[in-house]
């Protein structure tokens, strides 16, 4: 049995249709703002400010975008030649073969359900310290991972969102693109607040120096800042339900990307004018920037803006992994229940139903503070793949001139790829051993499973007995 046997752009058309195509390049956009700006805007900007870069976060920031956007180009050409469902599994499997989408797939699995339930753990944390404001106290039983040392049980608060958007992405894609569009507006209205109220207590002595760690600094920042971007890939899942894949994909990618850079290099510029660096090393700095101006009911606001764009950014990870598993089943790598597609929404109910479970039981039961780093492992592991099979695409598929191209192959995808290799290198020893651990896992999964029930390998023996009689 061939472990690297391809797909072909030809024959993964022929296997799409099964899904609404709805979106459109806004619906996209919106989605990639959704999945970008969250808890980074509200506290990464503080505590990098004060650790890394000083003032000089705003050029951090704009390094981390540059980065990000190498792998976005990439990004675009896969989702407008291969508009399916599956993201990088799906590219991989056009120019590298089975084994190699299975892996990045099994990656993606990684990424996508640790990111949905330390967000949904983050998004509980902020609505019971909500309700605490206006005197309303859960139980320390229901309202955390089960820790017998602080007598939590489970994070209930964090099961019931994360089933509530479950029901939501049942309901299809043009729904759960109308309730992450509200939810961004919102949050962009009171970031557009703090920026805009801000702006008139400035101090520009406060961004003096401006750069205080020297460009060393600025390069460690960007190093944290790039992880406040992880999120638009998201974005490429959705490729099979957009009415103009070829056109509305890179546009959705690209156009994300710009706007969270201007919010965050805004935020930032606004936020240290405000306040001395040295005083930003807190959980909540932006919260803390009202309070320094003393607008304490405005803070109130923002706590609404966190708990919106944490909403969305759960949405589109648990939307992004649902469609992943869909793929990954439709290829027969994984049981055949999870790609059924509901027949009025026509969405993936068994993938999206499957997702919310696992999910909701491992942010309720588990702990996760120590897991956080596997999605920055495994974001970038996907990135240096997709970047390099863009090579891949062009060497096999010289005269498609059609929809989005990389300019400069190779050289942009090999960039792109030397950095996120550069920023995988630099992680903690035990976020590449739990990596490996997993992979390992994958690999062994699909050598017991996903090999004998490839939809490929059942497609090869059918020919294969075809031609013997």
């Amino acid at each position: 049995m061939n472990i690297f046997r391809k797909k072909t752009v030809g024959s993964l058309d022929e296997t799409a249709g099964k899904l609404n195509r709805t979106l459109s390049a806004l619906d996209l956009t919106a989605l990639g703002v959704g999945a970008i700006v969250g808890t980074g805007i509200f506290v990464l900007t503080g505590v990098a400010a004060a650790v890394h870069a000083g003032p000089g976060l705003v050029i951090s920031f704009m390094l981390a975008a540059i980065t990000c956007v190498l792998s976005a180009l990439c990004y675009s050409e896969f989702a407008s030649s291969v508009p399916v469902s599956g993201s990088a599994y799906a590219y991989s499997y056009v120019v590298f073969g089975e084994i190699i989408a299975w892996i990045l797939g099994w990656d993606l699995i990684l990424e996508y359900g640790v990111a949905s339930a330390a967000v949904a753990s983050g998004w509980s944390s902020y609505f019971t310290g909500l309700l605490d404001g206006f005197g309303l106290h859960l139980p320390v039983a229901i309202s955390g991972a089960y820790d017998p040392a602080k007598g939590s049980i489970i994070d209930l608060p964090a099961v019931l969102i994360i089933f509530a958007i479950t029901f939501l992405l049942n309901k299809g894609a043009k729904e759960t693109a109308r309730f992450n569009g509200i939810m961004v507006i919102v949050k962009l209205a009171i970031i557009l607040l703090f920026v805009g109220v801000g702006a008139f207590y400035v101090k520009p002595a406060n961004w003096s120096p401006f750069l205080p760690f020297g460009m060393s600094g600025v390069i460690n920042g960007a190093a944290t800042a790039f992880f406040a971007y992880i999120g638009f890939d998201a974005v490429a899942t959705a490729a099979e339900e957009v009415k103009r894949p070829q056109r509305d994909m890179p546009i959705g990618i690209i156009a994300s990307l710009a706007i969270c850079t201007l919010l965050y290099v805004s935020v930032t510029l606004v936020l240290t004018g405000i306040v001395p660096y040295t005083s930003l090393n807190v959980g909540d700095p932006v919260a803390f920037a009202l309070r320094y101006m003393n607008l304490d009911m405005l803070a109130g606001f923002l706590s609404i803006g966190a708990i919106a764009g944490m909403t969305t950014v759960l949405l589109v990870m648990l939307y992004g992994m649902t469609r992943l598993l869909f793929a990954i089943s439709r290829d027969g790598l994984l049981t055949k229940k999870l790609s059924s597609v509901s027949g009025s929404s026509r969405s993936p109910k068994g993938s999206t139903w499957a997702t919310g479970t696992i999910i909701a039981l491992l942010t309720g039961f588990v702990p996760l503070s120590k897991l956080a780093n596997l999605t920055s492992i495994g974001t970038l592991f996907a990135f240096a793949v997709v970047s390099l099979g863009i090579i891949a695409l062009r060497r096999n598929n010289p005269g498609k001139r059609n929809g989005f191209r990389v300019p400069w192959v190779p050289f942009i995808p090999l960039l792109s790829a030397a950095a996120c290799i550069y920023l995988m290198i630099n992680l903690q020893a035990i976020t590449w051993m739990g990596f490996g651990i997993w992979m390992a896992a994958g690999v062994l999964i699909y050598f017991l499973y996903g090999i004998k029930h490839s939809a490929l390998n059942h497609s090869s023996e059918q020919m294969q007995s075809e031609k013997e009689t």
